[in-house]
């Protein structure tokens, strides 16, 4: 487990940063400091259960949260991953309604808290804090209708390609070859994408033995961007 523990001045520091808090006078971001607090899990640790009350909402310092939807048969679908400076929860904290989700940690993972209040204090006082977190919610509507359209018009092998370039979009800096760590289970990333976990290794498999990317293990090598990109269309 992480032995680190930010102090409050970091706590305001990481807030701060936020680009929901960016423009918030100290004051104010001092307010939402008062009314913060560090949620630690380890791995496989759940944070809070289909059907639980929100009292506020969440962001990831380091770690993954994993938010899936349960089932009877035991399977899940998993929504989304979330790591270092993302938030979730704010839409069902608003609602004052229960999570439709279950949210667990994928590895060590530190939280920051944010208190219902100390949201709604500040939705009264600064109109222009309520117009970026009504942005935050939208962008993220906008996500979740493109991932419906994802899962509905694109194939199986276009579905991994496009979770490969954007993964590898953060680590290429210019290089047409890269090599991504996979920071979850391949189980995980199938039922991200709406696949089976054997679906999942077909396409690696494939994209494989057509020369686009080798695979050891968690380590992913794409051997060239562009014509990855091209393979997708």
């Amino acid at each position: 487990m992480p032995t680190e523990k930010p102090e409050t001045r970091d706590i305001t520091q990481i807030l701060a940063r936020l680009p929901l808090f960016v423009e918030l006078a100290p004051e104010q971001i001092a307010h939402i400091t008062a009314n913060t607090r560090e949620k630690r899990l380890q791995k496989g640790e759940m944070l809070f259960h289909k059907g639980d009350m929100p009292r506020g909402f969440y962001l990831v310092v380091f770690g993954q949260i994993k938010l899936a939807f349960p089932s009877s048969q035991g399977n899940e679908k998993v929504i989304n991953i979330l790591g270092p400076h993302q938030s979730f929860g704010e839409a069902a904290m608003f609602m004052d309604c229960p999570y439709p989700v279950f949210a667990e940690s994928l590895s060590d993972t530190l939280l920051l808290h944010i208190a219902r209040n100390a949201v709604i204090d500040l939705l009264e006082q600064d109109p222009s804090f309520a117009r970026r977190m009504l942005a935050g919610l939208s962008m993220r509507l906008h996500a979740l209708v493109q991932d419906v359209e994802s899962y509905s018009l694109r194939s199986t092998t276009q579905r991994v390609i496009g979770f490969l370039l954007q993964q590898g979009k953060e680590e290429a800096h210019g290089e047409t070859e890269i090599t991504i760590a996979l920071t979850t289970s391949k189980q995980v990333i199938a039922s991200r994408l709406s696949l089976t976990p054997e679906t999942l290794s077909r396409v690696f498999h494939d994209l494989s033995n057509s020369g686009l990317i080798t695979v050891h293990g968690k380590q992913i090598t794409i051997h060239d961007m562009r014509r990855l990109r091209q393979f997708e269309l």
